[in-house]
């Protein structure tokens, strides 16, 4: 099967995982093809390495989830910069960090993890 023709194309998405609430994002090199006989087909590579569609079933490196959310590019940095901002500007010491604890936890005193799936919370589909 020869190769006729070729058009790579870059794109990034942004992934979370709604089972545990890990997010990430890929830059991907997306090269269209059209082999000898006329048929189309994509090849996705990210960092230089062949991988398969994000597109199709993407999986959490963290949990092995396929529960994903795929977004444009930009929606996790996006949250990841606003965590940081709100973690840097806590006021500093023991007395701040029981403030900032407190400030987090609900009227029943268990403490409130939050993560990615929380944030993303408005963007579920019911």
């Amino acid at each position: 099967m020869s190769e006729i023709a070729a058009t790579t194309a870059h794109e990034a998405y942004a992934f979370a995982c709604m089972r545990c609430g890990h997010g990430w994002e890929q830059a991907y090199e997306i090269e269209h093809h059209v082999d000898g006989s006329g048929n189309a087909f994509v090849v996705y590579k990210a960092d230089g390495e062949r991988v398969p569609s994000p597109l199709s079933t993407p999986t959490c490196a963290n949990c092995g989830g396929h529960l994903v959310r795929i977004m444009r590019s930009g929606r996790v940095s996006t949250v990841q910069q606003l965590l940081q901002r709100q973690n840097a500007s806590r006021p500093g010491g023991p007395e701040g960090e029981r403030i900032a604890a407190s400030a987090v936890t609900p009227a029943g005193g268990e403490a409130r993890h939050w993560q990615l799936s929380d944030l993303l919370h408005p963007f579920h589909r019911r």
